[in-house]
C-alpha cells in the first residue's frame, strides 16, 4: 500500500526537473546528480505508483496523462514544502536535498499526537526512532520546533507553520494518489460545517453522493466559521460550509451557494404558533434561546432588541438540544430555515411570522486560495450547489431528505 509518505522527496524534484528541462541528461545536469541515478529514481516512482509518467519522443520527453496529474501535485506540494522550510531555514534552502520523508512523517505525527510516546504508538515506531527522525529535521532546518514539557511537547511559532506547509504538501501527494486510484481508504473528502449548514445542507449534499455510489468517504468537523478556518489552512479540512465572511480574504476563496433570512421558531404548542407578525413588544414578553456570541444569529438577535431585551435563560448552538427545549417549555430562538425544517416539516416546531427583513446572510463554500479539488471533491462541490437549489428563496427541488428521518 503507497502513502504520500512511501514517495521520496528527491525522486519527485527529479520527475518535475525532467519536465522542466525536457529531458533526463539535462535535469540531472540542473540536480548535479547522474543521469542513471536520476533514472533509477524516476523509474522507483513509476513503480510505486504503477504508472508510466513519462513517453520517450524523437523530439524529447513529455509527460502521460498519469504523468501530468502527478506532476501538477508534486509541484504544488513542493511548492508548501519550500515555502514552509525557506520560512525556518532561509530563502535558498532546499527541502528535496536537505530532508525526507520520514522526518516529516515523525515531525507530523509528533503535531498530532503531543508526545513522543504517542507518536511512536500511532506510527508503529520505536521512540527512539520518532526522538532521531526530529532531531535530524530540526538539524537540517537549524531551528528548534520542539519543546519537551512533562510527558507532551509544545511547537514553537515556527513549527506550527513549518506543519502546516508539511501538511498541504502532504494533501497534494495524498490527492495525487486518490486520483491514481490507489487510495485504499477511497477519496476522503474532510468538511468543516457551521451551525447554519450542519443541519440539511451538507447531509444533504452528501445523501445525493452516497446515493450515486460515488467511491468517497466523509469526514465531517464541527464548529462556527472562526473555529474552522485555522483547520482549513492547516489541510485538516478541504472546505468549510456554512456562511461566508464579509469581506473577502487573501488566502481564500469563497463558492456562494443560497441567501435566506432567518426566522423565529417555537414549539408546536406555543401560543404564538398561527398569529400573524407579533411585534416585538409580543416577542419580548417570552423567553429565549440565543445562539453564542460568535454566531451570526447572536447579531441578528440583538438587532431584533436593539435595547430592552427579553429574558435569557439559555445561551446553545445545538440546534438539537434547542429544539428539545423548545418542545417543552414557552421559549423562542432564531433560526435558519433548513436548520429547523426537518423538525418543523415533522410537526414538532414551528415558524413564528415572517422571515426577519433586511437580513440574508449568504450561505456557501470557503476554500485555501491554493486547494485544487479532485475529483471526487469536485463532484462533492457540484451536489452542494444541487443540494442548495432546495433551500432559500429560490428553492427549486425536492430534498432527498424527509421528515421520516425525524
Amino acid at each position: 500500500m503507497t502513502t504520500a509518505f512511501h514517495l521520496n522527496l528527491r525522486h519527485l524534484r527529479g520527475l518535475i526537473a525532467v519536465h522542466e528541462h525536457g529531458s533526463i541528461s539535462a535535469a540531472a545536469i540542473a540536480l548535479s546528480i547522474s543521469q542513471p541515478a536520476l533514472t533509477q529514481g524516476i523509474l522507483k516512482l513509476e513503480g510505486q505508483l504503477g504508472e508510466v509518467l513519462f513517453e520517450r519522443r524523437s523530439d524529447g520527453i513529455d509527460p502521460t496523462p498519469a504523468g501530468r496529474l502527478v506532476l501538477e501535485r508534486a509541484t504544488a506540494s513542493m511548492q508548501h514544502l519550500t515555502a514552509g522550510s525557506r520560512l525556518i531555514a532561509g530563502t535558498t534552502f532546499e527541502p528535496d536535498r536537505r530532508l525526507t520523508m520520514t522526518q516529516l512523517r515523525a515531525f507530523l505525527g509528533l503535531f498530532k499526537a503531543g508526545s513522543f510516546t504517542a507518536t511512536a504508538t500511532d506510527l508503529g515506531l520505536s521512540q527512539a526512532a520518532v526522538h532521531r527522525a526530529v532531531r535530524e529535521l530540526e538539524e537540517a532546518l537549524g531551528k528548534r520546533l520542539v519543546e519537551r514539557r512533562g510527558r507532551g511537547v509544545h511547537m514553537s511559532f515556527g513549527g506550527r507553520r513549518f506543519a502546516r506547509s508539511c501538511w498541504l504538501a502532504v494533501k497534494e501527494l495524498q490527492a495525487a494518489l486518490s486520483e491514481l486510484g490507489l487510495d485504499p481508504h477511497s477519496p476522503t473528502i474532510s468538511i468543516g460545517t457551521t451551525p447554519l449548514a450542519r443541519a440539511f445542507l451538507v447531509p444533504e449534499a452528501m445523501s445525493m453522493m452516497v446515493a450515486e455510489r460515488f467511491p468517497a468517504s466523509f469526514r465531517v468537523l464541527e464548529g462556527n466559521w472562526g473555529e474552522l478556518v485555522e483547520s482549513l489552512r492547516d489541510g485538516v479540512i478541504d472546505l468549510i460550509v456554512g456562511e461566508l465572511p464579509v469581506e473577502g480574504i487573501s488566502d481564500l476563496r469563497s463558492m456562494p451557494l443560497y441567501t435566506e433570512a432567518p426566522i423565529i421558531v417555537a414549539g408546536h404548542q406555543h401560543a404564538l404558533v398561527g398569529r400573524d407578525n407579533p411585534g416585538n413588544a409580543t416577542l419580548g414578553e417570552y423567553p429565549w434561546i440565543i445562539a453564542p456570541e460568535t454566531s451570526p444569529l447572536r447579531a441578528e438577535w440583538e438587532r431584533l432588541f436593539p435595547i430592552d431585551r427579553p429574558q435569557v435563560p439559555v445561551e446553545c448552538g445545538s440546534i438539537m438540544i434547542i429544539g428539545r427545549l423548545l418542545t417543552s417549555s414557552d421559549m423562542l430562538t432564531l433560526a435558519m430555515p433548513d436548520q429547523v425544517a426537518l423538525q418543523i416539516r415533522s410537526g414538532l416546531l414551528a415558524r413564528i411570522g415572517e422571515p426577519l427583513a433586511g437580513s440574508m446572510p449568504t450561505i456557501g463554500t470557503t476554500m485555501r486560495q491554493s486547494w485544487r479539488p479532485t475529483s471526487g471533491q469536485s463532484r462533492f462541490l457540484e451536489l452542494l450547489r444541487e443540494a442548495s437549489a432546495g433551500l432559500g428563496a429560490t428553492a427549486s427541488r425536492k430534498p432527498l431528505i424527509e421528515a421520516p428521518w425525524i
